[in-house]
């Protein structure tokens, strides 16, 4: 990663995402003890193309809270962990950050399972967990001081149901993944019938799986009018096109990072991703961070590099609140208000732990590869 060498501009950046950092000069934070944080990605494994973008927004904003003069004049430190997209690693690696590091939070993880498996600990501990997903199994409810930075699986499954409906699209085929394809269509299934949307065709498929085009074939037979795909993974979106389905794909948040797209190839279009960031075309709240992020990795930054970024303002801010040295527990209640994002705007008061209004998405259209933000809002 390019060093940001401009104290003035990094302080910039952090400022504009809502961090409350100290008076310090970064001289003074760089001789002080670091606060240590800790993060679970996936890095490699089915999970990598989602966190790898997370860490990305993570160590960019690690540095920019540096060179801005750290929190209360100490450096953060980032210690990020590959769990290999297996939530009995994320586990295993968030006991030694937690109990041998002393990190004083946890990020991550960036699937579903992952975040469950580390919530167990964190929960135990009464330490904060900033989750880089949405809200999954009831039981996360039951977890108070787990944040998320990405919506429910039922504000995803809300998203593409409103999208649907306004194009007049009823007739829909499914192909979907069995982790997080898995929870959003539990959700769309509750809600399809409001819509005035039918299933003609479901197929799912097992999270990793290299070939998909049985279950493909089978939507396309069913003739439906609009597919939803839903996984983290290109394999479905190459199926999909290679089996000749040539209707509209709707898929949603977590196939729409810059790894997968590539990994889509030519197969990569005509399809709509509700979601909160696009690079080619951000919203004026996220241009200062595009800029930043286009000007240090040469690239341009999705949702899950804005959601690592948020995830380490996040913490600095609730640390600056609590106090640099507070304790786990002080830290993880100080994280309970709202937070304007680059990804969105956030109430970590909210009854999910999230706050994040459907109001926030933003729709996208995948064309030959490229993105382009779509007209569409929910309510216009």
């Amino acid at each position: 990663m390019t060093k940001l060498t401009d104290p003035i501009r990094a302080g910039a950046w952090a400022l504009a995402a809502g961090l409350l950092v100290a008076a310090a000069g970064p001289a003074m934070a760089q001789t002080a003890e670091p606060i240590k944080i800790g993060a679970v990605l996936c890095l490699t494994g089915p999970g990598a193309g989602l966190g790898q973008a997370e860490r990305n927004g993570i160590q960019l904003a690690e540095e920019a809270i540096n060179d801005a003069g750290g929190v209360g004049g100490r450096p953060i430190k980032v210690l990020i962990e590959d769990d290999g997209s297996k939530p009995d690693i994320a586990k295993q690696k968030a006991e030694g950050l937690i109990f041998n590091d002393k990190v004083v939070a946890v990020i991550g993880g960036s699937l579903t399972a992952s975040t469950g498996a580390i919530a167990a600990l964190t929960n135990a501990e009464e330490m904060a967990e900033v989750a880089l997903t949405g809200l999954g199994p009831a039981v996360e409810l039951t977890y108070k001081s787990l944040y998320h930075v990405l919506p429910p699986q039922s504000l995803n499954a809300k998203a593409m149901l409103e999208y649907t409906k306004a194009n007049k699209l009823k007739k829909i085929g499914v192909l979907h993944d069995s982790g997080y394809g898995q929870l959003v269509f539990s959700n769309l299934k509750t809600m399809a019938a409001s819509y005035g949307v039918e299933f003609v065709a479901v197929e799912k498929f097992e999270v990793g799986a290299s070939d998909v085009s049985t279950q493909a074939a089978k939507v396309r037979a069913a003739e439906p009018e609009a597919v939803y795909v839903i996984a983290t993974s290109p394999v479905p979106f190459r199926s999909a096109r290679q089996v000749k389905i040539t209707q509209p794909i709707i898929s949603a948040i977590g196939s729409s990072a810059y790894d997968y797209v590539r990994g889509m190839g030519e197969f990569g279009d005509d399809i709509v991703f509700p979601e909160f960031l696009v690079g080619e075309d951000p919203e004026p709240q996220q241009k200062a961070f595009v800029e930043l992020y286009k000007k240090t990795y040469g690239a341009l930054p999705k949702n899950y590099e804005a959601a690592g970024w948020d995830a380490v303002n996040i913490v600095a801010q609730a640390i600056a609140k609590a106090g640099p040295n507070a304790d786990r527990q002080a830290i993880a209640q100080a994280m309970r208000q709202p937070f304007k994002g680059v990804l969105a705007n956030y109430d970590f008061s909210a009854a999910d732990l999230t706050g994040i209004d459907l109001s926030s998405y933003v729709f996208s259209k995948l064309v030959k590869g490229q993105f382009t933000r779509l007209p569409f809002k929910v309510g216009s």
